[in-house]
């Protein structure tokens, strides 16, 4: 008995003389991964489909770890994404069509909780999950030119022509995802340390809810400012199927079933938005 409480001892004292906690920040760049259809560019050449995801973009992270021993370790990050512009829609240069120009962003706060290995000395691996913890897809609009027949809008007996801008900001449930990294360290000092790494993110968020943040519509030829309302009826009247005019809701609740035949556009079915990337960190590490 006495042998196994030394034993038990010697080994608590081992994994605590080895252990190392430590922070981190990097930044870096990703690249988006398994592209989706997010939309189409048509001019007079013809039409082209856009692919890509929301997680490519500018990223930063700071990160909390331990090591229990030489090899093994847990790790706890925080992460922000400034996305980068993904082409939604995009009409130009058509005569009969309004210039139409939507792209959207992802802006997204993010944690992991990930198991750290090395495999070397300056070699390392880290895989976990991870999760969006704050942030929205921001939808930028730009719908110049929709021309308006005389007598379309109440009192108006002239052809005018309307031009829209607006921001829809989109937010998601809790989603659950998996992040992967293979990095090398290079130590400055025994408690500084520069590291470079390839990171993999595969995560998607599911629409919950969205808002409508930002709108103006004005006729141009006389700057009357029109609201959301008669926006949405004006799009409606001329395509019943407009996806845009879909969008001209101030607040919109997205669900997984629907009674058939709704006629509630304030409530919609849900769509994932894939936020998947491939990309570079570079950073520093400070051990206590």
């Amino acid at each position: 008995m006495k042998k196994t409480f030394i034993t038990v001892c010697m080994l608590l004292v081992s994994v605590v003389a080895s252990a190392q906690f430590y922070i981190s920040g990097s930044f870096g760049y990703s690249l988006s991964t398994a592209d989706v259809r997010l939309g189409t560019t048509t001019t007079l050449n013809g039409e082209k489909v856009n692919y890509g995801t929301y997680g490519e973009g500018l990223q930063t992270q700071f990160r909390t770890g331990y090591f229990f021993n030489e090899k093994w370790g847990v790790e706890l990050g925080f992460g922000y994404l400034d996305g980068a512009d993904q082409n939604i829609m995009n009409v130009s240069g058509i005569p009969t069509q309004p210039e139409v120009d939507l792209f959207a962003r992802g802006r997204a706060y993010g944690a992991s909780l990930s198991a750290v290995y090395n495999i070397t000395e300056n070699f390392y691996g880290r895989a976990g999950l991870v999760t969006k913890v704050a942030g929205r897809t921001e939808l930028v609009g730009s719908i110049d030119g929709v021309a308006l027949p005389a007598g379309s809008l109440p009192g108006v007996g002239v052809d005018t022509t309307l031009d829209v801008d607006f921001v829809h900001d989109f937010e998601g449930r809790f989603p659950l995802g998996f992040i992967g990294a293979i990095g090398y360290k290079h130590k400055l000092s025994d408690h500084v340390a520069l590291f470079g790494e390839v990171e993999y993110l595969g995560i998607s968020v599911t629409r919950d809810v969205s808002t409508m943040s930002e709108f103006d519509a004005t006729i141009r030829e006389t700057g009357t400012s029109l609201g959301i309302d008669t926006v949405r009826a004006i799009f409606l009247a001329s395509d019943p199927n407009s996806a845009v005019a879909t969008l001209f809701h101030n607040n919109i609740n997205y669900v997984d079933e629907l009674p058939l035949g709704n006629t509630d556009a304030t409530k919609q079915l849900s769509v994932t938005a894939p936020y998947s990337s491939f990309g570079v960190n570079f950073g520093i590490t400070y051990t206590f």
